[in-house]
């Protein structure tokens, strides 16, 4: 789970990528035996709690989920979801750390927060708490066609998400290729804190002559709107009784307000001086702007991956997507999983990489010369250059043949890099590193 103030990035196409991902084949869930589907007219759940912790004491989340599936024949299923989860902690602002100590509004205009010198950014006052339901309907069509369909809700106090999704899927060559299509769409509401930033407004400095005009100014109503399509078409090929694969292509499209409502950029003095390469004062207080981001995004996926059972009853599954966009934005995501067999026990080792360029307007920081050109720009991390990875190790003890306890603990690390700056800049950690660790108990029956 990608754990931010606004992870919705990623999240509205996830339930229509689920479907696709279990349209083709029962392989594709560790590539069970046929006895499963002589279970009628029953419940299947699986319930799990995730616990996430980065490191320095920034942002920590919980989530607990309940997933029950209804399955009325082999091939006709109900599944229910139901999630919830609470983040605390402290998140970067976009800010640049500084050789002196700055101070910053809250999201809501009241009261104040200080960083040290030398020190990042963040924001300490990170609260959130998210509700999610979703329920999926899915049925054979004939003998050679099925569907699925469902819908889904999310709720937190500044974000709400509603959408629905659907699959068509065809088999041919006695079922062993399955051709799928699949739609998502989801309307969402932001209400941030304060109301809505106006993007590349000045952010108002607590202290300052001007705080009250800059507050007045740096807003535009309490809410807006985001919509998002998405497009999946995949393909599915069982290649022998031990070996699967499947490839996807997917193409998202999303507009409205894409900002995020709470970061900003720190605009630097580029001009001689005793402050040469620290914050631009303007007006007698340090000068920061909200981000402001295209107000549509076009993003296109594909997405291969293989599993093959040994002979000794063990799993490789191996993945890779590449995702670019019209944001500048290009990634490759390899993930590799070995599940060994131990009779009623199994472990299973995970190394996820995962690569990114930086957005055509990321920018760590703006000049007092040049920041009143600027026509889009954002300071947020995610939108820069990123390396990462992830090791993991799940370990399952299988209680019965429908039932498993399981628990999954997962290392994470992420490196940025960029400009380094220039005069009083270059003395500042401007790409900190991030590490997490995440760890999911589970049991399903």
């Amino acid at each position: 789970m990608a754990v931010t103030k606004h992870k919705k990035i990623a999240q509205n196409d996830r339930a229509l990528k689920a479907m696709l991902a279990s349209a083709g084949c029962a392989l594709l869930a560790g590539l069970p035996t046929q006895s499963r589907a002589a279970e009628l007219d029953n419940w299947d759940f699986d319930t799990a709690a995730l616990i996430y912790a980065e490191g320095d004491s920034r942002v920590s989340a919980f989530e607990p989920v309940v997933n029950a599936t209804r399955n009325f024949d082999s091939e006709t299923k109900l599944n229910l979801k139901l999630a919830f989860d609470t983040l605390t902690g402290a998140s970067p602002n976009g800010a640049t750390p500084s050789d002196q100590a700055q101070t910053f509004a809250r999201p809501s205009g009241k009261g104040s927060y200080t960083t040290s010198a030398g020190d990042q950014p963040l924001d300490d006052t990170f609260r959130d708490s998210r509700g999610a339901f979703s329920a999926t309907w899915s049925a054979p069509l004939g003998r050679d066609w099925a569907y699925s369909a469902g819908g889904y809700l999310s709720s937190e106090h500044d974000y709400q998400s509603l959408g629905a999704n659907g699959t068509l899927s065809r088999y041919l060559n006695q079922k062993n290729t399955t051709l799928t299509f699949g739609l998502n769409l989801s309307a969402d509401s932001l209400n941030p804190e304060g109301g809505l930033p106006v993007g590349l407004s000045r952010a108002p400095v607590p202290g300052s002559s001007t705080f009250s005009t800059d507050l007045s100014n740096s807003r535009d109503g309490s809410s807006d709107n985001k919509q998002i399509v998405d497009v999946v078409l995949g393909v599915t090929q069982v290649i022998d009784r031990k070996t699967l694969m499947q490839f996807n292509y997917s193409l998202s499209s999303s507009s409205g307000y894409l900002n995020d409502p709470y970061k900003i950029v720190s605009v630097i003095d580029d001009n001689a001086g005793a402050n040469y390469g620290g914050n631009f004062v303007k007006d007698g207080s340090n000068l920061y702007l909200y981000e402001k981001r295209p107000d549509s995004r076009l993003k296109h996926a594909l997405f291969w991956q293989g599993k093959r059972q040994l002979d000794n009853g063990d799993i490789v599954d191996l993945s890779y997507r590449f995702m670019f966009d019209d944001w500048g934005v290009n990634s490759h995501t390899v993930d590799l999983k070995y599940r060994w067999d131990l009779g009623k026990h199994y472990i299973e080792p995970q190394l996820r990489l995962y690569t990114q360029s930086a957005a055509d307007f990321y920018q760590r920081y703006v000049t007092s010369s040049d920041y009143q050109a600027l026509d889009e720009v954002s300071a947020d991390y995610r939108l820069g250059d990123l390396d990462t990875y992830t090791l993991g190790f799940r370990y399952g003890y299988r209680l019965s043949q429908d039932s498993e306890l399981y628990t999954r603990v997962s290392f994470y690390q992420q490196a940025s890099s960029g400009d380094s700056g220039f005069g009083k800049l270059k003395d500042q950690e401007l790409y900190p590193d991030t590490t997490a660790t995440m760890v999911t108990v589970g049991y399903r029956f």
